[in-house]
């Protein structure tokens, strides 16, 4: 284990003097300087200096162990066929798929006629990245006669996305719509038209536009433009018959959706319900109706449909349920395709518009599946993808005609994978209040050895579930002797809409104390001990790891926290930041509530460091990051450093020209996964 002793002095943060008085309380905060003062852009040369020596620092640490990088990387990448590609989907009168050419980092998208013909290339990532550090493809939009996309392009990370139409036979850009867009953009009916959101200078989806080709971006006219909440994002989308364009604005606790034909994207938005504290809705279109699944009536979803003539007159086709917790909604020609959740688990429905359902068959204990999307209104078969831990991804077509799964493709693991090798359980562990937490776990059966390894990852906000899932770079821990395990922990909305309530706001604290008790519980259970734990975060699942390091530091032998969002009461005090206001329904607003305040206070990770030992860190961040940005990491990283009383290696890895996340290309981003392997394989070496 490389111990800090072992290295040259560790970069050192200055700390000047910087406090404020809120509530009554003093906070002292002598790394406040490193947020650059003309954020977003940073050029303070003190602040630049101090990441830069972060990274040398971090360079310098994982020398060592570059040639384990190199064999972990070569492992991952030998897993992962060189010229995967995605079954094709029909679009109208089209198949579209992309494609890796062997050795790319990015994707090439292709498209040829249903009825047979040569293929096209829609837009080639690698060429377009060629020259760039960064690059990610955010939306690709093909008009309706199938002549033109609408791309949107992040060249930096910000995720301010440059929106260009281009003329799909020529293969070159005719037009730039705006260098702010975010989210997907949606087509007008004639092809002539289109509807996008942008972000304004505190990087916020703040209005819906609608561009007519051939214009300049000055006679844009704004369809919708959200001026009451701060922290209401806006976004567009398309009803599935093609009929409607949605434009919703809405934060992480309530929302309002409008409507406008696409065939006339000009006339006045419809408001379907008008936003209602706590009440959330969402809708699609088919056979003259609007389908809607909303909380509004129980906290895990009721299906309800009006008729778009009286859009807020809602009536019940599947009352809400305390088992069944409703998650999604698309509304085809013959069916209704429900996305659900029964115990934690995954279950998709097809329902006809004579309230007749099947429940797709899935025959494994613990495993996920999701409808993957067919763009066609009447598709023949519906497309979705399953895997569990150690099943790989599976691509079905599910016929309803004679209820049949069909297998379109199975992931190819170049390198070779016995599944019969591995095994996947799934537990429930007690957590101090009494709840039960499920845990998933997967590990080698020949290579686990009681009381050993185990690497424990969870996320735990914003209702986000984190899914039993298969991953070809796990492998090299489990090869390695790991048990792998997920906590399903509250804050997620794994067990139900109300798992999620229960972790958020004043009950935040639920969220850390499940995911301790989680790794306690699996102590008790002999599938390791105190000390040899592994745990990985990221962004809010950063912020569990910094909670659980100051109030557990000595159950964690490694912890990885990428992106981390830590230094969350300065953050959630500061309206200024890009999502600060909509964040306040999943934190609590500091500034005028002192209960918020004080609760925020109690956990945020960089308050409270303290004097103790903690276990070797890693911690991760992007200079362009907008969603946490980079000082909150530098920070974090500062005063642990100033104030921990180990001899335990901490890095701080700042990707100079990435944002939220990580690098973008596939081998960089697995080389990544490799270095965090790598970090918790060598400090867990005993």
């Amino acid at each position: 284990m490389t111990k800090a002793s072992d290295l040259p002095a560790p970069p050192c943060a200055e700390q000047r003097p910087h406090s404020y008085e809120r509530h009554g309380r003093h906070i002292e905060d002598p790394y406040s300087w490193l947020k650059d003062p003309s954020y977003p852009k940073v050029d303070d040369p003190e602040v630049l200096g101090y990441l830069k020596a972060e990274n040398d620092y971090f360079e310098a640490a994982m020398a060592p162990h570059r040639p384990l990088v190199e064999t972990l990387f070569q492992e991952m990448r030998a897993r992962l066929k060189e010229d995967e590609s995605s079954v094709p989907i029909r679009n109208g009168d089209w198949l579209y798929w992309w494609a890796f050419r062997p050795g790319a980092q990015y994707r090439t998208w292709y498209r040829k006629p249903a009825g047979g013909g040569a293929e096209q290339i829609l837009l080639d990532e690698a060429t377009e990245a060629e020259g760039s550090d960064y690059y990610k493809l955010g939306a690709m939009a093909v008009s309706p006669d199938g002549s033109l996309a609408a791309i949107q392009i992040d060249d930096d990370g910000s995720e301010r996305f440059k929106l260009r139409i281009r003329d799909i036979a020529a293969g070159t850009d005719i037009e730039t719509v705006t260098e702010v867009g975010i989210g997907a953009p949606v087509w007008a009916s004639d092809g002539k038209a289109i509807v996008f959101t942008e972000v304004n200078e505190n990087w916020r989806s703040y209005r819906a536009r609608l561009h007519r080709l051939g214009r300049p971006a000055s006679e844009d006219q704004t369809l919708y433009e959200e001026t009451e909440d701060a922290g209401f994002s806006v976004d567009v989308s398309r009803s599935q018959d093609r009929s409607l364009i949605f434009i919703s604005a809405g934060d992480n606790a309530s929302n309002e959706v409008r409507f406008v034909p696409a065939g006339d994207p000009e006339a006045p938005p419809t408001l379907i319900a008008p936003r209602m504290a706590k009440r959330l809705y969402s809708v699609d279109a088919a056979h003259g109706r609007l389908w809607i699944l909303t909380n509004d009536e129980h906290v895990n979803f009721r299906l309800a449909e009006a008729d778009p003539a009286r859009p807020g007159e809602w009536k019940t086709l599947i009352p809400g349920s305390d088992r069944v917790y409703l998650t999604g909604l698309t509304s085809y020609r013959d069916h209704l395709a429900i996305a659900a959740r029964v115990d934690g688990l995954d279950q998709l429905l097809l329902r006809n518009y004579s309230g007749e359902e099947r429940r797709l068959p899935f025959r494994e204990a613990s495993y996920s599946a999701a409808f993957t999307g067919n763009p066609d209104y009447a598709p023949e078969a519906y497309r979705l993808t399953y895997s569990s831990m150690v099943t790989p991804t599976t691509v079905y077509d599910y016929h309803p005609a004679d209820q049949r799964l069909e297998v379109l493709k199975v992931q190819e693991i170049p390198s070779g994978y016995d599944p019969a090798l591995y095994a996947t359980e799934r537990h429930l562990v007690q957590a101090r209040d009494g709840e039960r937490i499920p845990v998933s776990l997967v590990y080698r059966k020949d290579r686990r050895q009681k009381g050993g390894n185990l690497f424990l990852y969870a996320y735990g906000a914003y209702g986000h579930a984190i899914p039993p899932g298969f991953s070809t770079s796990r492998i090299s821990l489990l090869d390695r002797g790991y048990v792998f395990a997920i906590a399903h922990i509250r804050g997620g909305d794994d067990l139900g809409y109300q798992w999620y309530l229960d972790g958020k706001l004043d009950k935040r604290t639920n969220t850390f104390n499940d995911f301790v008790d989680t790794a306690k519980g699996l102590i008790g259970l002999g599938f390791t001990q105190a000390g040899r734990i592994a745990i990985e975060g990221g962004s809010a699942g950063g912020e569990l790891m910094g909670a659980v390091i100051n109030s557990d530091p000595a159950l964690w032998g490694a912890v990885v926290a990428d992106v981390p969002f830590v230094d969350v009461l300065n953050t959630m005090l500061d309206d200024s930041l890009p999502l600060t206001p909509g964040e306040w329904p999943e934190w609590g607003n500091p500034i005028t509530d002192k209960a918020a305040f004080d609760t925020i206070r109690s956990y945020s990770p960089y308050d409270n460091v303290k004097a103790q030992a903690y276990p070797p860190l890693l911690i991760t961040g992007g200079l362009n990051d907008p969603r946490v940005t980079y000082w909150e990491p530098a920070k974090w990283a500062a005063k642990l450093r100033a104030t921990k009383t180990d001899d335990n290696l901490l890095l701080l890895k700042i990707n100079m020209g990435a944002g939220h996340g990580g690098k973008s290309g596939r081998w960089e981003q697995l080389r990544e996964v490799a270095e965090a392997y790598a970090f918790v394989l060598t400090q867990m070496d005993d």
